[in-house]
């Protein structure tokens, strides 16, 4: 199997192995929309990590794979590959994105899916498509722009140059960088704090602001409002209003 999918403590990871770059052919694509669509019905699953393993995250498509694809296997193909990676970015969890190595085309636009990332300190992300006279085809030409802007998007599409992992982190490509051993460990204890959290206000939050961005402000903050208003329904509400006045901030549990 070269996608897996482990569960423990509310915390689920879906890992790339498939050596020695985990190339993301299109039985990983198909596999990557199957694993989503189950964290995201998965009561047990409270947060999710992406992890490539200790050396690489995903260094990019198959591309032996695609240059035998013609302009209709492609147009046949590309919604396939979109929704894909459109499942990861809609489980309506917690996120996270352990980066080591290489996370490049196709394995950047897979961090990009993600809510936070974590970068090893010998991480190297961009999108190299225009090498191949091609540009990013997984989400990386609007989820890029949205996450660092349009101008610094375009530099990195552009050249198809390669960014460090400290200039990731200038950039706001990366949230954290880390030493590359501790990565994982790291990934899974943010993971692991908010799968503790109450689960549909996660919900709500997460929603709230991926939608809100592709909308004006007006409907974002209706979007807002009408999550805001519908927590007031849930158990977890009650409990954690009823803690912080019994108990003070911070001190709520959430079943």
């Amino acid at each position: 199997m070269t996608v897996t999918f482990e569960v423990r403590d509310g915390v689920g990871t879906i890992r790339l192995d498939r050596s020695p770059m985990n190339a993301l052919d299109v039985a990983i694509q198909d596999r990557l929309r199957e694993l989503a669509e189950e964290a995201t019905r998965r009561e047990d699953v409270r947060s999710v990590i992406l992890y490539g393993g200790e050396k690489v995250f995903a260094a990019g498509a198959d591309i032996k794979e695609m240059q035998a694809m013609d302009h209709t296997a492609m147009v046949l193909r590309s919604k396939g590959l979109q929704d894909a990676f459109t499942a990861v970015a809609r489980i309506p969890k917690p996120v996270v994105a352990a980066v080591t190595g290489y996370a490049l085309g196709g394995g950047c636009e897979l961090a990009l899916c993600a809510d936070f990332r974590i970068a090893a300190d010998n991480a190297k992300l961009g999108q190299p498509e225009i090498l191949l006279g091609l540009i990013p085809g997984a989400g990386g030409t609007q989820r890029l722009a949205r996450l660092i802007g349009p101008s610094r998007a375009k530099d990195l599409i552009f050249t198809g140059r390669m960014v460090k992992a400290e200039e990731a982190l200038a950039l706001g490509l990366v949230d954290r960088v880390v030493p590359a051993a501790e990565v994982y460990e790291q990934a899974y204890a943010w993971a692991a704090k908010l799968a503790k959290g109450p689960a549909l206000a996660l919900r709500a939050a997460k929603e709230s602001i991926d939608a809100g961005l592709e909308t004006d402000i007006d409907t974002g903050l209706t979007i807002e409002r009408n999550w805001f208003s519908g927590l007031f329904a849930t158990e977890d509400r009650e409990r954690g209003m009823r803690s912080f006045v019994e108990e003070g901030p911070g001190k709520a549990t959430f079943g």
